[in-house]
């Protein structure tokens, strides 16, 4: 495997949406179907047959002896949040990639195809639903709340579908079927710091945590700032303010679950210095492994909801943004990349994946791996988002053992 050539790789793939801020390739963005484009010139350079699916998933298939078994396929995803790092998610598709060419250089034919997917729209920061290709791929996207989805501007999806010359109304047509997959596999940065305290080279994911996110509006009354007595006031930041921490509480009752809450964005209005928020606008999102566990937060938070409208005389309203399942991974799956991991000589440990990735809903079609590289003080969705190479041909060398042993 040439470390050398995924590093250039990776590099060239990283000037698309790049600026001094970091990197930002937004979903259906032209630099996101630019960097889509570029990879698929890259697998069409190794012989690939290339297409893009009606939600704009890139998929490179090489061919193998026997086209009729069922794929390997591996991947991850192309576009970032904003001023992103250069690793999360590009590197596992730049990884694929490079296996894909050491194959081509040793020589070596599998019997099973292997497909390398770059899924568009991983990432929520675009529209606040994540995974959007992969859901797509594994059937479970629902289209008629997706079609209200509008990004900061204020666009719809479907328009933007159009832009990038894709149909919203086909969606449906990217969904695949259960036998047409033998496994998938995914390496991706950890995006924390297990491994290192651990002091592991490679993270095999036992299970992946699912997020339930809601957007929360509170209307209150908007009023001069310095003649209205702080008794009389209906301040919708306050109100926003006041959520956010009974949330919190709530997640912390259950840290020894893993689950947590964030509230990532809140916007106020009308936003001046001198007058009070009438509006606030939250989006809120509570994560965890256990389903149990989430739901008694998700519970927590309506409840503050009740108790911040009375006792702050405003009215919330709040919608639910999306709702997914933690997910298991593959045992047959982690047994093997174990194994491997044990007759190199790598260390590892098994682990929870607290984000979100494409593997969750592959997971929904066919056995399912997913192994993870250290992140360098376990920062991610930063601009000094760090990998080691050393580190990361550990983690390539073992995506390679894997596909060859599943692809035959």
């Amino acid at each position: 495997m040439d470390l050398k050539r995924l590093e250039k790789t990776l590099h060239e793939m990283n000037q698309f949406g790049r600026s001094k801020e970091g990197v930002t390739r937004l979903a259906y963005s032209k630099e996101e179907r630019q960097a889509a484009e570029h990879f698929s010139n890259l697998c069409r350079k190794e012989g690939m047959d290339v297409r893009i699916d009606t939600c704009g998933n890139v998929i490179a298939r090489r061919e193998g002896s026997n086209p009729d078994l069922p794929v390997v396929a591996c991947g991850s995803h192309l576009d970032t949040v904003i001023h992103g790092g250069n690793y999360d998610g590009t590197l596992g598709v730049i990884a694929a990639l490079e296996v894909i060419r050491s194959l081509n250089d040793k020589g070596v034919k599998t019997e099973h195809p292997i497909e390398i997917i770059a899924f568009a729209c991983e990432e929520s920061s675009r529209f606040g639903v994540s995974t959007i290709g992969s859901k797509a791929t594994a059937g479970i996207l629902e289209l008629e709340s997706l079609s209200e989805l509008s990004d900061s501007e204020g666009k719809f999806i479907r328009n933007i579908f159009s832009e990038c010359s894709l149909n919203f109304n086909e969606i449906d047509k990217s969904t695949r079927q259960k036998e047409e997959f033998k496994v998938f596999l995914e390496m991706h940065i950890e995006q924390g710091p297990v491994l290192e305290r651990r002091q592991k080279q490679i993270g095999i994911v036992t299970g992946i945590a699912a997020p339930t996110r809601f957007e929360v509006k509170i209307k209150g009354q908007a009023s001069h700032s310095g003649t209205t007595p702080m008794d009389y006031r209906r301040d919708a930041f306050l109100s926003a303010a006041e959520i956010a921490l009974l949330l919190e509480q709530a997640a912390k009752r259950e840290a020894g679950n893993g689950t947590v809450a964030t509230v990532g964005a809140c916007e106020v209005k009308p936003g001046s210095m001198n007058v009070i928020p009438d509006l606030a606008t939250m989006k809120i999102e509570i994560r965890g492994t256990s389903t149990d566990s989430k739901n008694r937060v998700i519970k927590s938070l309506f409840t503050a909801v009740k108790q911040v409208e009375q006792k702050r005389n405003v009215s919330i309203e709040y919608s639910k943004l999306s709702d997914e399942h933690p997910i298991n991974l593959d045992k047959e799956v982690i047994d093997s990349l174990s194994l491997s991991c044990e007759q190199k000589g790598y260390t590892y440990t098994h682990m929870a994946s607290g984000a979100g990735h494409d593997a969750m809903n592959m997971a929904l079609l066919c056995p399912t791996g997913l192994l993870f590289v250290p992140s360098k003080n376990g920062l991610s969705h930063h601009p000094d988002e760090y990998t080691e190479m050393e580190q990361i041909g550990i983690g390539a060398d073992l995506l390679e053992t894997a596909i060859i042993k599943f692809a035959g």
